[in-house]
């Protein structure tokens, strides 16, 4: 008799879009609140994430009230100086009161409507105690996107001590812990936009798309 093969409850996972950055190479704007399709470009990743994770979070360090009116609870780094996305990922762990805690960038709003699915069963199926995306863009080597990622709660000692070290690595640190890889074939699901021209691109591409 086959068993069914070990999953994580969405009930288990809090999601936490990061836009804690400084937004320096798109003149230090707020990314998530530069405008895609008619919204905030943290608004679509907030469409996007909210049906694949029981509660939602957003991790800013400036516009908080801004970024509130999304309608969810803000949580700044407890880092300070803008410490980058590991920073924004302990703030996520400390505070969430799930088991699991899935993140992604604010400025990614065509983010997968399965990220969330398919890096809770990597994780479960590896016992891993994390996962992140991976894909392939023609190059020789996977394109690996840390900021997109599911952990365990059960890291954040782990990351703090890292951090407390000055470490801001993502994949330094990813790579101390034990972390599954999943591979995703849309690698415009997973683009940054970290310039205004490139949002423009974006929108361009996109127009008249829902």
């Amino acid at each position: 008799m086959s068993t069914a093969p070990p999953t994580i409850a969405i009930q288990q996972i809090t999601g936490l879009i990061l836009a804690g950055g400084q937004g320096s190479r798109m003149g230090h704007v707020d990314k998530g609140l530069q405008p895609f399709r008619g919204q905030a470009m943290a608004a679509h990743v907030v469409a996007r994430l909210h049906p694949q994770v029981h509660t939602l979070a957003i991790n800013a360090n400036r516009h908080s009230e801004r970024y509130a009116v999304l309608g969810w609870p803000v949580w700044p780094d407890l880092q300070l100086g803008f410490a980058g996305p590991l920073a924004g990922l302990q703030s996520g762990l400390m505070h969430c009161r799930t088991d699991y805690l899935i993140a992604a960038p604010c400025d990614s709003p065509l983010l997968p409507i399965d990220l969330v699915q398919r890096l809770a069963a990597a994780l479960a199926q590896k016992t891993a105690d994390a996962a992140i995306a991976v894909t392939d863009e023609g190059l020789p080597t996977q394109q690996r996107h840390p900021v997109f990622c599911l952990l365990r709660k059960t890291l954040l000692p782990s990351l703090s001590a890292y951090l407390d070290q000055d470490g801001r690595r993502m994949e330094q640190w990813f790579a101390s812990i034990a972390t599954v890889e999943v591979p995703f074939d849309d690698a415009q699901a997973f683009s940054n936009i970290n310039t205004l021209q490139e949002l423009q691109h974006l929108e361009q591409a996109h127009q008249g798309q829902q």
